[in-house]
């Protein structure tokens, strides 16, 4: 099988869930970081680099055997199956681990639709309304589904799997200073978020990957 990866060069949950999940499960595939030239020409013609083509004119795409997957989950749990990090014979524990995928959709959604089209001090304004109430409300949600599986410390079942890495790269995304407007500590009251986030971190496969393409 033979699987190319398309996404820019950054550690965004959307593709790094991947990223990550191939790595972790020794699956060789070929990381296609796209240039800014690449994502115009994706966002105007739907072609990729090296032939490929994104169906929605969005990343990221899988390429398998030359044929494209896209959306974010649907590549996520395409990747969690061939590494065992999404449940294969329990509908149950499936459905839970799409349902942090979904929760982690939603919220990058909020977070740019919210601030779409707005500058300065703005986008400023929009963001901490989002840090005052909706962004509080959902990490909320998420520890309270991360404290009813808290036997294990995962998402999901007894062990890692997509949701975390997810999640993981979710939750770096909203304490990495980034986002005007967001503060790094908003994690500050949601302690089981936080053991997750750092329990994935400490990883050493996830540390060397995240080393080796971005640095300390």
């Amino acid at each position: 099988m033979t699987l190319r990866l398309f996404y820019g060069d950054f550690p965004f949950w959307r593709a790094e869930t991947c990223r990550l999940a191939l790595h972790l499960g020794g699956i060789e595939f070929e990381d296609i970081r796209m240039k800014p030239e690449d994502w115009q020409r994706m966002k105007a013609t739907g072609e990729l680099p090296e032939g490929g083509y994104a169906p929605f004119w969005q990343v990221p795409v899988l390429e398998v055997d030359g044929k494209p997957i896209a959306q974010t989950a649907g590549i996520a749990r395409f990747c969690g199956k061939l590494t065992g990090l999404y449940p294969r014979d329990n509908d149950f524990l499936a459905a839970k681990v799409d349902e942090v995928l979904d929760a982690a959709t939603a919220i990058t959604n909020e977070i740019f639709y919210d601030s779409r089209g707005k500058e300065g001090d703005d986008k400023l304004r929009a963001r901490q309304a989002l840090t005052q109430d909706y962004l509080p409300k959902w990490l909320g949600f998420l520890e309270r589904v991360l404290n009813e599986n808290a036997e294990s410390g995962w998402f999901v079942g007894k062990s890692m799997s997509i949701a975390d890495l997810a999640m993981w790269r979710l939750l770096g995304w909203l304490t990495s200073g980034v986002l005007d407007g967001v503060p790094t500590n908003i994690l500050e009251n949601f302690t089981g978020l936080q053991q997750l986030h750092n329990r994935v971190d400490s990883l050493p496969k996830d540390g060397k990957w995240m080393e080796r393409h971005y640095g300390k």
